[in-house]
C-alpha cells in the first residue's frame, strides 16, 4: 500500500487508533487484537488503515494468514509501548486520587531513603487525609512544567535557583559498625584508617561529587597516595552506609544523612577531630502552582521543622544570611 505526501496530516493523530494499532502488533493478528478490545476486525482493520493514512506509510505487511510489522511500524510500537503504560498509571492516580488532597515530591534516592521516609510516619500519623507520592529520581525536574508539587534537592548554594529554601548543610566524617572497630587494630590517627577496606561512590572522581571522596580527605588530613588493601564502590549513599553498618569497610559519610544511626550507636565516628566540611547543602524548593495548596504549606512546615531537628543533631550553626532562602 503506498502513501503519497497529500497523505501526511501535521494534527496529532487518535489515541483509539494507537491502542488498536498495539494490540494488532503484540498478537500480529486483527482477530486476536479485536478480541481483547472487544471490537469487529473489520473496525479493528479500519482503524489500522486510518491510522497508516494518518502516518503517511505501512505499518503492516498483510500476508494471508499473518500480519507483520514493517520498519516504520515497528519503530512506532517502541513509542507507543512506552507512552501508553505512563498514560495510563497517570489516569489510575488521577482516579483514585480525584477528591484526595495530595503532596508529590522528587528527590534524589538516597536522601528519599536515609532521610525522608524514616520520617514520614510521623507526618502521616498527624495528616492522615493527605496522600504522599514520592519521585526518587536524580534528575532535576522543572516544577513550573512536571506535574509535582516540591522537589528536595542537593548541591551548593550557587546551583540553586531563587526561592530555595536551605534545610540543612553536612560535614564529612568517617565511619564503621563499633562490631568492625572492636574486632580491628585501634585507629588514633588518619593514617590508620589505610589498613580497612574504605567504601566510596564508584563514579565520584568522574563526577561533581569528587569533594565526597576518600582522596580528597587523605588531602585534608595530610596525607597523599594512601591505598587501603581493598576498594568497595556502590552507586549510591544508603548502599555505602548500608555496607558499613554490616562492617564491610568504612565510609566517608554525609553527617545529615547518618545522624540518627550516630545517635542510637549503629555507626560511630572514627575519628571524629577529623571532620570535614563539605559546600553541598539540601534544599527545598516549592512548585508556584503548588506553593498556595494548604496540605503543600503543612507538608512544607513539617519539612522545615524536621530540617531543624537535624540541624541541631549534626551540630550546625545555622547563618542567617543563607538558613532560610538564597538571595
Amino acid at each position: 500500500m503506498q502513501y503519497s505526501q497529500t497523505h501526511l496530516r501535521s494534527r496529532p493523530i487518535s489515541a483509539g487508533h494507537l491502542r488498536a494499532f498495539e494490540a494488532v502488533a503484540r498478537h500480529l493478528n486483527f482477530r486476536a487484537a479485536a478480541e481483547e478490545m472487544a471490537l469487529t476486525q473489520s473496525a479493528v482493520s479500519r482503524q489500522i488503515q486510518s491510522l497508516e493514512e494518518e502516518v503517511g506509510v505501512g505499518l503492516f505487511l498483510r500476508h494471508t494468514r499473518a500480519v507483520e510489522l514493517t520498519s516504520a511500524g515497528a519503530q512506532l510500537l517502541l513509542a507507543v509501548q512506552q507512552s501508553l503504560p505512563r498514560i495510563d498509571g497517570a489516569v489510575r492516580q488521577i482516579r483514585q486520587s480525584a477528591g484526595r488532597k495530595s503532596v508529590s515530591l522528587t528527590t534524589f534516592a538516597s536522601f528519599a531513603s536515609m532521610w525522608l521516609i524514616p520520617r514520614l510516619e510521623a507526618f502521616q500519623r498527624d495528616n492522615p487525609d493527605i496522600d504522599i507520592r514520592i519521585d526518587a529520581s536524580d534528575v532535576a525536574m522543572d516544577l513550573e512544567m512536571a506535574d509535582v508539587d516540591i522537589a528536595l534537592r542537593y548541591g551548593p548554594a550557587s546551583h540553586m535557583p531563587p526561592g530555595a529554601v536551605r534545610l540543612f548543610g553536612e560535614t564529612l566524617t568517617p565511619v564503621a559498625s563499633p562490631w568492625l572497630i572492636k574486632s580491628s587494630p585501634p585507629i588514633r590517627k588518619p593514617a590508620d584508617i589505610v589498613s580497612f577496606t574504605l567504601i566510596e561512590a564508584g563514579d565520584a572522581h568522574r563526577s561533581h561529587l569528587e569533594w565526597l571522596t576518600w582522596r580528597r580527605w587523605f588531602e585534608t588530613a595530610g596525607l597523599t597516595r594512601e591505598q587501603p588493601p581493598r576498594w568497595l564502590y556502590f552507586n549510591y549513599a544508603y548502599q555505602m552506609v548500608q555496607a558499613a553498618l554490616t562492617g564491610q569497610g568504612l565510609v566517608l559519610a554525609r553527617s545529615s544523612l547518618i545522624a540518627e544511626s550516630l545517635a542510637n550507636g549503629d555507626l560511630v565516628e572514627v575519628l571524629p577531630q577529623h571532620r570535614m566540611d563539605s559546600p553541598m547543602a539540601y534544599w527545598l524548593l516549592v512548585g508556584p502552582r503548588s506553593a498556595q495548596r494548604p496540605e503543600i504549606k503543612a507538608f512544607r512546615d513539617w519539612l522545615q521543622a524536621q530540617a531543624a531537628v537535624t540541624r541541631e543533631t549534626i551540630g550546625e550553626v545555622p547563618d542567617p544570611d543563607t538558613v532560610d532562602f538564597i538571595d
